[in-house]
C-alpha cells in the first residue's frame, strides 16, 4: 500500500486559490466572494440528521444572474473524534442523497461516521433541489420500445413537445442540470462546509460527478471514492449500449448460477432459462401480468427491467426467484393500471440527455441494436438505458457535458472500487476508466456481485475507509474475495 501525501506546492496552490475564490477552470474569475452558507436546522423527519439549503446560481457562466436552492442533509460527527466532512454523491441520475443520509444513516462504517460529518445532496434538477417536472401525458407518451419508422418519428416529435414542455414548467434551470454543474455545484457544498479541500465517495452515476469534479479542481482533491464506476470517454452508442447489454446478461448468468447451487433460490432444481423465456413470450403476447402491481400488464422490457433491478444487491436474489415463481402463477387476463390525478412528474433523464450524446438516426439502426444486444443478451434482451436513450433521441447536440477521455492530474490517486460482477456499470468500465486515470487513479476489484461493493464485502470497507481516513491506497492489482450472497 501507499501512503500519499500532498506537496508542499500543492497545498500552496490550492490554498491560494481558495483565498481568491478562483477555481482552476476559470483563472480569470474576478474579485473574491464571500463563501456562501448553509442554515442547518435538524430535518422534519429525523431530529437526529441536519437538513438545509444552499443557493447557487442556475447558470454557472452567469454566477450573478438566477438561483436556485440546493437541498442538503448531514449527520454529524462527534467533535471529540471528527475530522472533516464527508460529501456523498449519489446515484441516478435521480437519487436523492438527502434521503441517504436522512434515512439511510449506516451507508458508511462507524469508524467513518465517528470521524466525518456524512452529508449529501439532492443534484441540481432532482428531488428537492428545484426538480426538473414535465407534463405526465407527455412522458406516458414514450414508448420504452419503438416498433416501426412511424413510431420512431413520433417519439422524435413527442421528445420535441416534452422538452419544451420541461422547459416551460421548470425555467432556466431545465438548460443547466448536466454534471460539469452539478460539479460546480459540489465545490460550493465544500467551501460552504468550511473544508479546504474534499473528500468524496461517489456512487453510480455519482462517480461521473467524482470524475468531472477532479477534472475541474484537481488541487481540491483530498481523497475520492469512485464507486460503481460510469465510463464517460468518447464512447459512441453502439458501444454504450454493448456494453450494457453483456454486463446485465453476466449479472443474470450469475443469478441462474446461484439459483443451480443455492436450495435457497425458490427455482432451485428447475429449469430456470426455460421459465423465462416463458415469462418472456407470455410478455410479447400482453397476457403477463405484475403480481406486485395489482395485476398491471408486463410488456417485454419492463419484465426485463424489474429483474434487472433486483440483480443490484445479491439479498434480493431470493426475493427474484420468488417474484418469478408468483408471475408463473399470475391471472393471464391484465387488470387496468392505476391512473393519477397529478399534471407533472419529476423528469431526472434530463441530466442523462445533457451529460450523453448517444445518437440514433432512424428506425432501421435502432432495430440493428435491439438485435445486436438480443444476440449479447439472450435472457434479459435489452440494454438497461434503452429508455434513456429512447427518451433523449432528438436532444439537440453537443449536449452540456460531452463524452470526453478523462484528464485528470490530482496529488492524490482516484480509488475505483469495482465489482467484477456488477449488472449496471460493467467492470469493463472501471477498467477503462482506470486505464485513462493512469497514476492518477487506483482500481479495488470486488470479486463477487452487486451494484457497489462498500456494503457488502469487509474487505472493500476496510480498503476504502483507510483510504478515507489516511489516504493510504490500495496495492496495485489489489483485490478482495466474493462473499457468498446470505440467505
Amino acid at each position: 500500500m501507499l501512503r500519499v501525501r500532498k506537496s508542499a506546492v500543492g497545498w500552496a496552490v490550492a490554498l491560494a486559490l481558495t483565498a481568491a475564490g478562483l477555481t482552476p477552470a476559470s483563472p480569470a474569475a474576478a474579485r473574491p466572494q464571500p463563501a456562501p452558507t448553509i442554515d442547518w436546522r435538524p430535518c422534519a423527519t429525523d431530529t437526529s440528521a441536519e437538513c438545509g439549503t444552499l443557493s447557487l446560481p442556475v447558470d454557472w457562466n452567469r454566477p450573478r444572474g438566477e438561483r436556485f436552492d440546493l437541498s442538503l442533509a448531514r449527520r454529524v460527527a462527534k467533535p471529540a473524534t471528527r475530522e472533516g466532512a464527508l460529501i456523498f454523491g449519489p446515484g441516478g441520475p435521480g437519487d436523492s442523497g438527502v434521503d441517504r443520509v436522512v434515512n439511510g444513516s449506516s451507508r458508511f462504517s462507524a469508524d467513518l461516521r465517528a470521524r466525518f460529518d456524512i452529508v449529501s445532496f439532492d443534484p441540481r434538477g432532482t428531488g428537492g433541489s428545484h426538480p426538473v417536472v414535465c407534463a405526465r401525458d407527455l412522458l406516458a407518451r414514450q414508448p420504452q420500445l419503438i416498433a416501426d419508422q412511424a413510431q420512431f418519428d413520433a417519439v422524435l416529435a413527442n421528445n420535441a413537445l416534452l422538452r419544451a414542455d420541461c422547459r416551460a414548467r421548470t425555467g432556466a434551470l431545465y438548460d443547466h442540470v448536466d454534471t460539469t454543474s452539478a460539479a460546480r455545484d459540489l465545490d460550493a457544498v465544500r467551501a460552504a462546509l468550511g473544508e479546504r479541500w474534499l473528500t468524496f465517495h461517489g456512487s453510480s452515476y455519482g462517480t461521473l460527478l467524482g470524475q468531472r469534479y477532479a477534472e475541474l479542481y484537481p488541487d481540491r482533491v483530498r481523497a475520492l471514492v469512485l464507486e460503481a464506476t460510469m465510463d464517460h470517454s468518447g464512447v459512441g452508442t453502439r458501444a454504450f449500449l454493448d456494453s450494457q447489454a453483456a454486463t446485465a446478461e453476466g449479472a443474470f448468468d450469475e443469478f441462474v448460477a446461484w439459483c443451480d447451487r443455492s436450495t435457497a433460490c425458490a427455482l432451485h432444481g428447475r429449469d430456470f432459462r426455460a421459465i423465462w423465456a416463458g415469462l418472456h413470450a407470455r410478455a410479447e403476447r400482453g397476457s403477463l401480468t405484475d403480481p406486485d402491481q395489482a395485476g398491471a400488464a408486463l410488456a417485454p422490457f419492463e419484465l426485463s427491467r424489474l429483474a434487472h433491478k433486483k440483480l443490484y444487491d445479491t439479498w434480493r436474489w431470493p426475493g427474484l426467484a420468488e417474484w418469478i415463481v408468483r408471475l408463473e402463477g399470475a391471472a393471464t387476463t391484465p387488470g387496468a393500471r392505476a391512473l393519477t390525478d397529478e399534471a407533472v412528474a419529476p423528469y431526472p433523464f434530463a441530466v442523462f440527455c445533457q451529460d450523453w450524446s448517444l445518437p440514433v438516426r432512424d428506425y432501421r439502426e435502432y432495430a440493428g441494436h435491439l438485435r445486436r444486444a438480443a444476440r449479447l443478451a439472450p435472457d434479459l434482451r435489452y440494454p438497461p438505458a434503452l429508455f434513456a436513450l429512447v427518451t433523449c433521441l432528438g436532444t439537440p447536440t453537443p449536449v452540456a457535458n460531452p463524452q470526453h477521455r478523462l484528464r485528470v492530474h490530482t496529488d492524490v490517486p482516484l480509488l475505483l472500487a469495482a465489482t467484477v460482477h456488477d449488472p449496471a456499470t460493467g467492470y469493463d468500465w472501471a477498467r477503462t476508466v482506470a486505464r485513462q486515470l493512469g497514476g492518477h487513479g487506483a482500481l479495488l476489484t470486488y470479486q463477487g456481485w452487486g451494484h457497489g461493493s462498500y456494503s457488502s464485502s469487509p474487505c472493500v470497507q476496510r480498503a476504502v475507509d483507510s483510504y478515507l481516513i489516511d489516504q493510504v491506497v490500495p496495492a496495485r492489482g489489489a483485490s478482495c474475495p466474493a462473499v457468498e450472497p446470505e440467505v
